[in-house]
């Protein structure tokens, strides 16, 4: 059952009751206050342009646990050998546009529309949102953003604009020691190809609350 979002409260339904393909809710707005309780729960926001806003709750999810990320040996080689330099949340508009840039296999336009991005600078304004950024001879060639809930970053979205400059990012943030678990939202080869995993709603949620 899919629920509408009252527009002058901001509330959720319980995750759990969640359609299987993870929709939970529509409507509501983006708002810093919105998106943190959101998060809180297991709750992102996905949609399109010409789409309501729509809220998912995935009853499993992809994770990856910082300490057993998989580094190849290939890749291994091209961190030590100095070709990017990586910074943390130096340039986050400049990462979730080069996102939103990213094309969707099989759909047109992108998913991080300007509403999208221009809430989740107010949330990086707001010190919850952060990026990693990927530079080489000083210019931005890769990174990710996500939210920063306690020991959880929940990741949103990925881009590379030279060959594994994001995979670098991924790696990076998983090498830091900012985080106990790295939030994927949804599986896909190159996630797990670096080790990420899927687990129930309920395992990710105590993360959340821990």
């Amino acid at each position: 059952m899919v629920f509408r979002l009252p527009e002058d409260e901001i509330v959720f339904p319980n995750p759990a009751l969640a359609d299987p393909d993870g929709l939970l809710a529509v409507g509501g707005d983006l708002s810093v206050e919105r998106l943190l309780l959101a998060y809180h729960n297991g709750i992102f926001p996905w949609f399109s342009d010409d789409d309501p806003i729509c809220w998912y709750s995935p009853h499993e999810r992809c994770v990856i646990y910082p300490a057993e990320v998989k580094v190849s040996k290939s890749m291994g080689k091209v961190l030590k050998s100095g070709t990017f330099v990586i910074t943390f949340n130096r340039a986050f508009s400049e990462v979730i546009i080069n996102c939103a840039k990213v094309g969707r296999k099989d759909q047109p336009g992108t998913w991080i529309t300007k509403e999208m991005q221009d809430a989740y600078i107010r949330l990086h304004e707001h010190g919850y949102a952060k990026s990693v950024e990927v530079w080489k001879d000083n210019v931005l060639v890769g990174g990710l953003y996500g939210v920063e809930i306690g020991d959880v970053f929940c990741g949103e979205s990925m881009f590379s604009l030279v060959s594994n400059a994001s995979k670098a990012a991924l790696i990076w943030l998983c090498q830091s020691n900012k985080f106990k678990l790295i939030d994927c939202q949804l599986p896909n080869d190159h996630l797990m190809s670096l080790g990420a995993e899927m687990i129930s709603r309920e395992k990710y949620s105590e993360f959340l609350n821990g």
